[in-house]
């Protein structure tokens, strides 16, 4: 068993995955709003009343208003490809970096093992329990006095008997708890981010084999 009072934050297994190749990001198109405008202003000039036809006064009024609904819209088109272009650029500095995301797995190298763990609420005691393949306990990690939120740690690959264990792929669970009262705690994965992919919905990251996530789903970026 091993006991940190804080949390060690360290780069020393950054390089722990390798990358993946990239993927191509999405393209999206939305109808004209000035289009729509046009044919409804068209279908009214159509339909009019011969012996009551719009007035110029009316009819000026009518293009003001597509030219000013134009103007708002290329505005909003320019804003919004400003803000996704930003968040794409911000997204693609992360490429290469190491992160924590929700996730059991912990991969044991060389040069260790980076986790993590995130609070809803402060805990008097953190237990962590590295399991092999098999789901046999091999060590447990425990901390004391943690903050809300989310927390890494390196683990150096030594088992609850003191012997070093296999590199590979391990699973780990939690408990939490403050004055003996359980503590709502989930396990967090280290990544690495291989690549940036727009799509409809905005910008995704690939971290690694671990899948697509949402800027929002990045709990540290070590």
């Amino acid at each position: 068993m091993s006991t940190y009072d804080s949390v060690a934050v360290t780069q020393k297994a950054a390089d722990v995955y390798a990358g993946l190749s990239r993927d191509e990001p999405v393209s999206q198109s939305t109808e004209s709003e000035q289009s729509r405008f046009l044919t409804l202003l068209t279908t009214q000039l159509r339909n009019q009343d011969p012996m009551n036809p719009l007035e110029n006064a009316e009819l000026t009024s009518q293009l003001a208003q597509m030219s000013t609904v134009d103007g708002i819209e290329r505005l909003n088109t320019l804003v919004n490809s400003l803000v996704s272009s930003q968040e794409f650029a911000d997204s693609a500095a992360l490429v290469g970096r190491g992160v924590l995301v929700e996730g059991k797995g912990l991969g044991l190298t060389e040069a260790g093992a980076i986790g993590g763990f995130e609070l809803d609420a402060a805990a008097d005691k953190v237990t962590l329990t590295v399991r092999d393949a098999n789901g046999v306990a091999v060590t447990t990690i425990e901390f004391a006095d943690m903050e809300a939120g989310s927390h890494n740690y390196i683990w150096d690959g030594l088992a609850a008997d003191g012997a070093q264990a296999a590199q590979g792929m391990y699973t780990v669970t939690i408990e939490a708890s403050q004055d003996g009262g359980a503590v709502t705690a989930r396990t967090l994965e280290f990544g690495q981010v291989t690549s940036v992919l727009r799509n409809a919905g905005g910008t995704d990251l690939q971290v690694g084999s671990l899948g697509i996530f949402t800027i929002d789903d990045i709990k540290q970026i070590l």
